[in-house]
């Protein structure tokens, strides 16, 4: 299975001293003393002045700003600020995908809910103040009345305003999605 993004990052952080020659804790005073504020700008000056990667400047930028410092639930919670109606439709969506099966992985990010097997194979957004997107992975399914086709990670999307929009059908096509992720 593939490691998550916390993981991720901190295998990273436990590469940091041996790859960059500071521990994380050294590199976010280097970025206090420098007064840097903006993502860009504390970038520039470790890639720049520094000498370090992309990769490695990114996670030190994001955990000097205090970024990847918020857990799932905070996440999902500040996702819904001001759009407080949608959340129930989000809880159904989440409910229902933990009863199908082995190996589902929920990936709060800032701005959506990555919903992922052995691969992502949906996601949910928060789009508007009225409406969530679910964007769904069924590759090679024709996209028809509510199941509008989309580009990007998840080939399809429903529009859902309501927990009744999150109907039968929507299921189905979530169960496939799932199905096929494995």
């Amino acid at each position: 299975m593939a490691k998550s993004p916390e993981v991720l990052a901190q295998t990273m952080i436990d590469n940091l001293p041996e790859k960059t020659g500071k521990s994380l804790s050294e590199w976010q005073a280097v970025v206090s003393a420098s007064g840097l504020a903006k993502h860009g700008e504390i970038m520039k000056l470790l890639k720049g002045e520094h000498g370090v990667t992309h990769g490695f400047a990114n996670l030190i930028a994001q955990k000097s700003l205090g970024n990847l410092d918020t857990s799932d639930d905070d996440l999902v919670r500040n996702q819904y600020k001001g759009k407080e109606s949608l959340k129930p439709i989000h809880d159904a969506v989440v409910e229902f995908v933990k009863t199908l099966g082995d190996g589902l992985e929920i990936s709060p990010k800032k701005t959506s809910v990555s919903l992922r097997r052995k691969k992502q194979f949906a996601l949910i957004q928060p789009s508007t103040k009225t409406r969530i997107d679910l964007g769904i992975n069924l590759k090679g399914f024709a996209a028809e009345g509510r199941l509008e086709a989309m580009s990007g990670m998840c080939t399809h999307k429903v529009r859902l305003s309501s927990v009744e929009d999150f109907d039968a059908d929507v299921k189905a096509w979530l169960t496939d999605a799932f199905a096929r992720a494995g």
